[in-house]
């Protein structure tokens, strides 16, 4: 009789192999507690929108808006156009994982990162233990990105002043990780046309002064590039 590992040792094996996002979610889950400290939001308010929202770049947006006095309406559109890329992560993970009743709120754990991990280690797990795997690598990030909001709000300024170097390259250290991690995926036709379109859009967008929409729209356009290429007849992927 095989033996096949428990669900807590694949959890803790997803745990182990999300161990190289802490070298992005350390940064700027710091960074972000700082910019919600600075807004005028407590330390606990900062913390309950990570463990909420848990959104990355629609936290920095929404800390701001609502500092500005934004409408409520607002910042719901804008985090929601800022977020439409997982209409791109779930279909393509749903592949990978098997089905269970969990997944609902267990995708609030999908971040850019995560995804980017598990598209690339899922295929080489078992497909019985890819649940407790995922479980295990969420849940670990999701825990890190809390406690470096709560150390950035309470004790951000003193890092930020003791290293000024680190204020500025906090906020590039997820991109920089999410583009390590998914650049292999960029030599299929579908992905490398969304990621041209994804860029080639936003740029143009901050180019023609209206950078404040730049990247959900062209989030929203890189997604529908990828569907649009994948369901063309005759095309080959």
């Amino acid at each position: 009789m095989s033996h096949h590992p428990s669900r807590l040792a694949t959890a803790l094996q997803g745990a182990r192999d999300g161990i190289p996002l802490l070298g992005g979610y350390v940064p700027v889950s710091l960074s972000f507690g700082l910019v919600a400290s600075q807004a005028g939001f407590s330390t606990w308010e900062a913390a309950v929108i990570s463990v909420l929202i848990y959104a990355g770049a629609s936290q920095f947006l929404f800390v701001g808006m609502v500092a500005a006095g934004s409408p409520l309406w607002l910042v719901v559109v804008l985090t929601l156009l800022i977020n439409v890329r997982h209409v791109v992560y779930g279909p393509n993970l749903a592949a990978l994982l098997p089905r269970s009743r969990h997944w609902p709120w267990l995708m609030h754990g999908l971040t850019d990162q995560v995804f980017a991990l598990a598209l690339t280690r899922l295929p080489e797990v078992d497909e019985r233990q890819r649940f407790g795997w995922f479980l295990g690598a969420a849940l670990m990030a999701w825990a890190v990105w809390v406690v470096g909001t709560v150390v950035g709000a309470v004790a951000g300024e003193a890092v930020t002043a003791f290293w000024p170097l680190l204020g500025e390259i906090m906020p590039f250290a997820l991109p920089a990780l999410f583009l390590t991690m998914t650049a292999p995926r960029f030599v299929g036709l579908r992905w490398s046309l969304a990621l041209g379109a994804t860029i080639l859009i936003a740029m143009t967008l901050s180019l023609v002064g209206a950078s404040n929409i730049a990247i959900p729209l062209a989030a929203a356009c890189g997604a529908l590039c990828f569907y649009a290429v994948r369901f063309a007849p005759g095309r080959r992927l």
